[in-house]
C-alpha cells in the first residue's frame, strides 16, 4: 500500500518506516501536521497513520478537515494518550483505528493490513434531484428549477424520503414509519395534512403535481412530464 506517515519524532518515524518497507509497503514521511494535511488532501495515499500531537497542526484538526473535504482514505491514529475518552475522541474525529504508544511492531503491521482489507467507504450522497427539483442535504435548501422552496422540518423529512424512493408507491404506513417513526396507525390525518402541505409549496407556480396519489395504495413522487 501507499502509506503517508504524519509523524514528527524522528526515531519513531525511522521505526515505523523500516517496518512497513519490509512489509512490503511503499511508506512516505512527514513530520509536520500542516505539511501533512496538504499531502493527505492531494489523495494518492491508500492509508495515513497520524500522530496526534503535531507542530503545525495536531492529529485530530487534521483528520477533520480532511473529512469535511469528503477525503475517506483510512486513517490509524498513534497517540502517547491511552484513555477511553482519548481513544474515542480520535474515533469521533474520523479516525479508523487507533492505536497507543508504545506499540508492538506486529500489532501495528496486523492494523494496516486489516484496514487495507476494508472495503472503500461509499460517497456520501449530499444532493437529491428529480426533474427541476433539487435537495441540497449540506446546504440545506431545496429548489425546483431554480425557485427556492422553504421546508419546515417535518417537510424537508418527507421530501427527502419521497426523493430516495422516487418513482416508487410509498403507503401510509411507509410513510408513519420512516418519517415520523410510528411504528402503529395514530388514525389521524398527519400523513395527508403534511403532503397536502408539501404540494402547495412544491407546486406553486408549476402546471404539473410532483407528489401523485395512488388510489387505494399510497403517494409517489415523479419527475414532471
Amino acid at each position: 500500500m501507499n502509506i503517508l506517515l504524519i509523524e514528527d519524532d524522528a526515531e519513531t518515524a525511522d521505526h515505523i518506516l523500516t517496518a512497513l518497507r519490509e512489509d512490503g509497503h511503499a511508506p512516505s514521511h512527514i513530520p509536520d501536521g500542516a505539511i501533512g494535511l496538504e499531502q493527505a488532501r492531494a489523495g494518492r495515499h491508500d492509508l495515513l497513520i497520524v500522530d496526534r500531537m503535531l507542530p503545525g497542526l495536531d492529529g485530530l484538526s487534521l483528520v477533520q478537515s480532511i473529512r469535511r473535504d469528503g477525503i475517506r482514505t483510512p486513517v490509524l491514529f498513534l497517540s502517547t494518550l491511552d484513555g477511553v475518552d482519548d481513544r474515542v475522541t480520535g474515533l469521533q474525529a474520523g479516525g479508523d483505528d487507533y492505536l497507543t504508544k508504545p506499540f508492538a511492531t506486529v500489532e501495528l503491521l496486523a492494523r494496516v493490513s486489516a484496514l487495507g482489507r476494508r472495503p472503500p467507504m461509499a460517497a456520501v450522497e449530499t444532493m437529491l434531484s428529480l426533474g427541476g427539483l433539487q435537495m441540497d442535504l449540506v446546504a440545506r435548501k431545496v429548489h425546483r428549477d431554480g425557485i427556492e422552496i422553504e421546508l419546515l422540518p417535518r417537510e424537508w423529512q418527507l421530501l427527502e424520503y419521497f426523493l430516495r424512493n422516487a418513482d416508487k408507491v410509498l403507503t401510509r404506513s411507509m410513510l408513519l414509519e420512516h418519517v415520523w417513526n410510528f411504528h402503529f396507525d395514530p388514525r389521524t390525518n398527519v400523513v395527508e395534512t403534511h403532503i397536502s402541505r408539501l404540494r402547495q409549496k412544491l407546486d406553486k407556480g408549476f402546471a404539473q403535481e410532483m407528489i401523485q396519489t395512488v388510489r387505494g395504495t399510497g403517494y409517489l413522487i415523479r419527475a414532471a412530464s
